[in-house]
């Protein structure tokens, strides 16, 4: 690692350089999002890391039906050229490292990304930094998969091969376990399954063709992974050093790579939001600290970029100055602390090492049953890695419910004086602007009115032709930005060659709860009782609508309320409206919870309402669960919404308990 002159104490001492700082930013639109990256590089950030919308993300334009209520809400929307010129204005992307966190349309954004900066002059040899590409832990966590696995998975390495030739200090791929320990994974899963994921990747690239067998090294020295941390630092620092380990041992034993420095782990990290609580969510600055030394302490295993979510993102989207707390506290460890003056200072540890060997032992045995499947693909396929996930979930939430594992000012220590930060809740988060998704489909419907239509069919045709034959897409693609080509078009085009994909729920055969103990039998008493009084067993429907694939928390009601005893109708991500009142129609359910943590509940929760009482359900309750603000909360349950639930409510059983209330008062029981 490199090193530069201390300027605190040690006078003439090296230390090492700092990490790249980001903040993960982008809402809106391209201009606000502009204005809020230029104001963080002036604060001392060092690095981009860019949220895309979910209608980008999944490669929709603003004004597909899918769209509806998610354009902006999760990030910034992209459509074409012209947005990615007002993202990166007054931005010199020769010198800037920009992470992107895109996924499905990785190649489309990477494409948009170098032909705005070759407009500004840059060579593409001169850009640096990451797309995320990672499409595998989309079918197993984030859901923003557009593909089939082997479509998807030929984009990725198609990404791949052309970065290595044409962007050669690109990061064409990010292999993700940040979202797999937000799924439930353990340390010894979330280290196997990227790995698993990363041998995926690279076999596929080895075995493709496009790539001359003796420039592999440049292939797999440029593959970087994001990693996720939690509160257990001295774990996760173990866990960092296991990866490490393995990662060289796959470079070398499985890839034949001798270049020493080609194998190093290249990781960057955003740590654990998933334990970020809603209650007492001043807690929550401590901890993103303590996750923070988990990826840093150990100079071996150290990232190479750190983003630090907000304390109040179990609220809602953070301001500016939530961002920038954020960013203080990267630059507090970095620059006044001695952490950069020492060499790793867990070198010969023995509790450190006993603990590395056995994350080492257990993730490689994961490894080989996957491999002995088939391989990562093969086991998104069968289930096997999603089932685990969520029983992993279920596991991990029974603790916590339990008080097993004690969340402080959840499950313990509840007690609390009022918090000034949360004295006015409607005021402690960012609110979205509401124009945002009619400026977004004005700009939308200007920039096709202004270009060459005949440029654009022709671009896309060429980008079809590409796609039925086995030639690298990313040079159609690049064809495609310049003719002025959308997000959705580019992705139609791909869609209508590929087909769709439902990725595996995971529920139907994961682990809940046997047993369970007085409260489970409680409910199970109630839910029964209820089902014999209206004739039926109660029929609970849990539906994700609009684009937001994050479905941890509905696979975790699912399995709670199948473990209660109610018949349980779950069908994954990326319903709308219409087809949840569809669903309520033919399974005739007793209940309809919606869950939404992308910030669209106020569209699309009051389209369900209102298909429901169009169908003849206005009888059947609803009820959401959501990173929902109180003053939503409150329209919401105004406008007919039996009962809305946040990350406060952590007793799935007593939720399923006030469920069975709902459904007896919506039938005058």
């Amino acid at each position: 690692m490199a090193t530069e002159k201390h300027r605190g104490g040690g006078a003439g001492k090296a230390f090492d350089r700092p990490w790249v700082m980001r903040t993960y930013a982008g809402h809106s639109s391209a201009a606000e999002s502009n204005a809020l990256f230029r104001r963080n590089l002036a604060k001392g950030q060092t690095g981009l890391s860019v949220a895309f919308d979910l209608p980008t993300q999944t490669g929709y334009d603003a004004d597909h039906p899918l769209a509806k209520g998610e354009v902006g809400k999760v990030g910034v929307p992209v459509a074409h050229l012209g947005d990615v010129r007002a993202l990166f204005d007054q931005i010199p992307l020769a010198q800037m490292n920009t992470s992107m966190t895109i996924n499905a349309t990785a190649m489309w954004l990477l494409a948009l990304y170098q032909v705005a900066a070759q407009e500004q002059g840059a060579l593409p040899d001169e850009l640096t930094g990451t797309t995320q590409n990672d499409i595998v832990k989309e079918y197993l966590s984030r859901g923003t998969y557009a593909f089939p696995p082997d479509a998807s998975l030929r984009l990725s390495t198609d990404l791949i091969a052309y970065t290595v030739s044409n962007v050669p200090k690109w990061n064409p791929i990010n292999i993700c376990s940040y979202h797999l320990q937000e799924a439930g994974a353990t340390p010894v899963q979330e280290l196997a399954f990227a790995l698993s994921t990363a041998i995926a990747v690279l076999d596929r690239v080895r075995d493709g063709g496009q790539v001359p067998a003796e420039r592999f090294g440049d292939v797999v020295q440029r593959i970087s992974f994001f990693v996720n941390a939690g509160v257990r630092f001295i774990e996760e620092t173990c866990k960092m050093r296991a990866f490490v380990r393995l990662w060289d041992d796959v470079c070398l034993n499985r890839y034949g790579v001798t270049d020493a420095k080609a194998r190093r782990l290249r990781y960057g990290v955003q740590v654990n939001s998933l334990g970020l609580t809603e209650a007492q969510p001043e807690n929550n600055v401590q901890r993103i600290v303590l996750e923070m030394l988990g990826v840093t302490l150990s100079k071996n295993a150290r990232a190479r970029a750190v983003q630090l979510p907000a304390w109040n993102e179990a609220l809602g989207l953070p301001r500016p100055w939530d961002q920038q707390w954020s960013l203080r506290m990267q630059q507090v460890l970095a620059y006044e602390s001695d952490l950069l003056e020492y060499d790793d200072i867990f070198d010969g540890s023995h509790v450190i090492e006993a603990k590395v060997d056995e994350l080492v032992a257990g993730a490689q045995a994961e490894i080989d049953r996957v491999q002995a499947m088939g391989g990562a693909v093969v086991a998104v396929e069968s289930g096997y890695l999603k089932q685990a996930l969520v029983t992993s979930h279920a596991e991990r939430r029974q603790r916590i419910e339990s008080g097993e594992q004690v969340v402080v000012g959840v499950n313990k220590f509840e007690n609390t004086e009022p918090s000034p930060l949360t004295a006015d809740l409607d005021a402690a988060i960012q609110t979205v602007d509401p124009e945002a998704e009619a400026a977004a489909l004005k700009s939308l419907q200007e920039w096709r009115s202004q270009r060459d239509d005949k440029a654009v069919e022709e671009a896309l045709g060429r980008l079809r032709e590409a796609a039925k034959g086995t030639e690298n897409l990313m040079p159609a693609t690049l064809t495609c930005v310049r003719a002025g080509a959308t997000t959705g078009e580019w992705a139609g085009v791909l869609r209508e060659m590929f087909g769709e994909y439902r990725a595996p729920t995971g529920v139907s055969g994961s682990v809940g709860i046997s047993g369970g103990g007085e409260a489970i039998a409680a409910v199970r008493a109630k839910v029964a009782s209820t089902s014999e009084e209206l004739g039926g067993r109660l029929r609970f429907l849990v539906g994700k609508p609009g684009l937001d694939g994050h479905s941890n928390g509905a696979e975790q009601v699912a399995v709670r309320a199948r473990d209660v005893g109610f018949e349980v109708i779950y069908q994954g991500i990326r319903l709308t409206p219409e087809q949840i009142v569809a669903a309520a129609v033919a399974e005739d359910v007793h209940c309809v919870g919606l869950s939404i943590l992308s910030g669209s509940h106020m569209e699309l929760v009051p389209q369900v309402v209102a298909g429901l009482g169009e169908a003849g359900l206005e009888d059947v309750p609803v009820v959401v669960g959501g990173i929902v603000p109180d003053a939503d909360a409150r329209t919401l349950l105004g406008a007919g919404v039996a009962a809305v639930y946040t990350p406060k409510d952590y007793d799935l059983t007593g939720m399923m308990s006030n469920v069975v209330d709902v459904i007896r008062r919506a039938n005058q029981l």
